[in-house]
């Protein structure tokens, strides 16, 4: 691939993944220049969690027998590397800012808690294609109660020198509550249990809500984004966005290629390590008042940075990944 080739097909992938960030900046001048209250950005992102993208992930997992099985590898290639990660979050976090035990943790998860609901499913709709949503819904399930259980502990640990199973528990009900994952789950025993299309009574009101599920959220993100901005801690969310949108994507991709793990999965995977830092994040930092500053800058930036990093891995690995047997 020569230097002319390699700029074309980035400009390519670039002008694909435009709309989708267009919203995202509709969405920004909506919440920061036209005066639309935080309260019509909350009930938007109600919406979207609890109904719109439930509709679109059951719509997708009710199909799912339709579908060739899933590689699970891929679930050790996206989780192998965030622990990975993390670990060296921390020793960043420790060695080079002098930070906390609890910010330390909380540094090192917006290393690897990516948006993946909000980002990551429309950009690997139209960079990968609707089929890559089965392999989405996948790390979906176990992304919360990993992640979120790994920095239970490690906060628990922090706080108080050990773990309790009883935070481990609440950690574990708040997922299985997810109306996501229960969106995931119900669609999956659908297909599981009856191998069937839903009825059209039902398929036709949850594919309309599907279908507005990625531009609303995607306007939705760019309202929340709005609220914050660029103030302070610009080192270690630079650092941050390193580890996130750097480091993250090219140890998957490593981990995949070990584990000989197909194209088109490995693509979903490090293309979800690759988004932006997850909003999560901050939420998290406001729980224990550390980082603030930083979280909110990390998600404002890698969100910008990811318009360009995201689709220069996708042609990367289009050409230097081989097709395994």
């Amino acid at each position: 691939m020569d230097t002319a080739e390699f700029f074309a097909q980035l400009a390519q992938q670039l002008l694909l993944s435009a709309p989708l960030f267009l919203l995202i900046a509709l969405g920004y001048c909506l919440g920061r220049f036209a005066g639309w209250p935080e309260s019509v950005n909350e009930g938007l992102n109600r919406f979207c969690f609890n109904v719109a993208i439930p509709c679109m992930l059951f719509n997708v997992m009710s199909k799912f027998y339709e579908s060739p099985p899933v590689d699970v590898r891929l679930l050790i290639a996206y989780f192998g590397t965030c622990f990975v990660i993390y670990i060296i979050g921390r020793i960043v976090a420790k060695s080079v800012f002098r930070l906390d035990s609890i910010s330390a943790s909380v540094f090192g998860l917006a290393g690897i808690f990516s948006n993946n609901v909000m980002l990551g499913i429309p950009v690997a709709i139209i960079l990968l294609g609707p089929t890559s949503l089965a392999s989405v819904a996948l790390v979906l399930v176990f992304n919360s109660l990993i992640l979120w259980t790994l920095v239970t502990v490690s906060v628990e640990w922090a706080q108080n020198g050990s773990f309790s199973l009883r935070g481990i528990g609440k950690t574990l009900v708040s997922v299985l509550r997810n109306p996501i994952i229960i969106g995931i789950f119900t669609g999956f025993i659908w297909s599981f249990a009856l191998h069937r299309p839903v009825p059209q009574f039902l398929a036709s009101p949850i594919g309309m809500v599907a279908q507005v599920a990625a531009p609303l959220t995607l306007i939705t993100l760019g309202m929340s984004l709005s609220r914050y901005q660029i103030r302070k801690g610009l080192r270690e969310s630079s650092a941050i966005g390193l580890l996130k949108l750097v480091l993250m994507p090219g140890l998957i991709w490593l981990l995949a290629y070990l584990l000989h793990l197909p194209r088109e999965e490995s693509q979903v995977v490090v293309l979800l390590g690759s988004m932006a830092v997850g909003v999560n994040v901050y939420l998290m930092a406001q729980k224990f008042h550390v980082l603030q500053g930083a979280t909110a800058t990390s998600m404002l930036l890698s969100t910008i940075l990811s318009t360009v990093t995201t689709p220069l891995f996708m042609i990367l690995m289009g050409h230097f990944y081989p097709d395994w047997p």
